[in-house]
């Protein structure tokens, strides 16, 4: 009877976990902003050679100033000098730390079996100490509820030039750059679908010009609240995109640019002006001159 209870407490949890499976798939095939929790705003993940400390150190200064970054919505802090004499001492601030192997189940290439290995090092900070840090950079961590942007992505190349969207199958890769970009900054998402698009009558020529208003109709239904809207041009001399990134934020526009840039650096730079907007830290097209 014992075994026959803990059978069926043993499917009951599968089924369940299933269930969940089952959910989550069902809201990134749909688009679906998921939430970040508050402990996602204080860990950050970087990629580092095998699992030794100096390399461990390294990557907890490089996670440290993604989080101050989420934390804060401040992506300026990227190049503030201050941030040095933080990240030197990274460590004091660790709460908890993992590692995952990139090439887990390949041979071993070295004779340790780690020094040459790829791993993402996902680290956690104590909120209180980040909290404190942020204090004395004059700043503040962003604790209002986070909008919902609802992402809109001209890409032109040559010929080429169509809006990233949440189905298309040309819009793959920079899919996943947004994504990317929106964990690292704190930010939650979401794109157009082809069919949307096509029933508001809306093209790429025409997508910087087109009332806000309209854009954040498009991705209501999938809990859009703003809508971040980029243009990104291919320039062969700068063997980067040329980028423009508008957002209108409380009734004021606010609009900012960089050139010569992967396009994975443009959504960092375009997720993280939105959030710099949003969460009060200035204009993102304005240079912080007193750093």
């Amino acid at each position: 009877m014992t075994a026959l209870l803990e059978t069926r407490n043993s499917t009951g949890i599968l089924m369940r976990g299933m269930a969940w499976v089952v959910i989550v798939v069902a809201l990134i095939c749909r688009g679906g902003a998921l939430a970040a929790t508050a402990d996602d705003l204080y860990r950050a993940q970087t990629v580092v050679t095998g699992q030794g400390e100096p390399n461990r150190i390294i990557g907890f200064g490089a996670c440290l100033e993604d989080v101050l970054i989420k934390v804060s919505g401040q992506p300026g802090l990227a190049s503030d000098k201050r941030l040095a004499a933080y990240k030197s001492k990274a460590k004091e601030f660790v709460s908890d730390f993992s590692y995952h192997d990139q090439y887990a189940g390949k041979p071993h290439h070295d004779e340790q079996g780690t020094r040459d290995r790829p791993y993402d090092l996902t680290v956690t900070f104590d909120d209180k100490k980040i909290d404190g840090i942020l204090g004395a950079l004059g700043l503040k961590p962003w604790r209002s509820q986070r909008p919902v942007l609802g992402v809109f992505v001209e890409m032109q190349q040559g010929a080429k030039d169509y809006i990233v969207t949440a189905d298309g199958t040309q819009s793959d890769l920079q899919r996943d750059a947004l994504a990317a970009a929106a964990d690292k900054r704190g930010m939650r998402v979401v794109l157009p679908s082809a069919a949307s698009l096509a029933a508001a009558n809306l093209t790429a020529a025409e997508l910087l010009k087109a009332p806000s208003a309209k854009l954040t109709s498009i991705v209501a239904s999938q809990g859009g609240e703003a809508a971040l809207v980029g243009r990104l041009v291919w320039d062969d001399k700068d063997l980067g995109w040329v980028t423009q990134w508008q957002i209108d934020w409380q009734g004021k526009p606010y609009t900012w640019q960089l050139r010569g840039v992967t396009f994975d650096e443009a959504f960092r730079r375009g997720v993280g002006g939105a959030a710099q907007t949003m969460s009060g830290n200035g204009d993102p097209g304005k240079r912080d001159r007193s750093r």
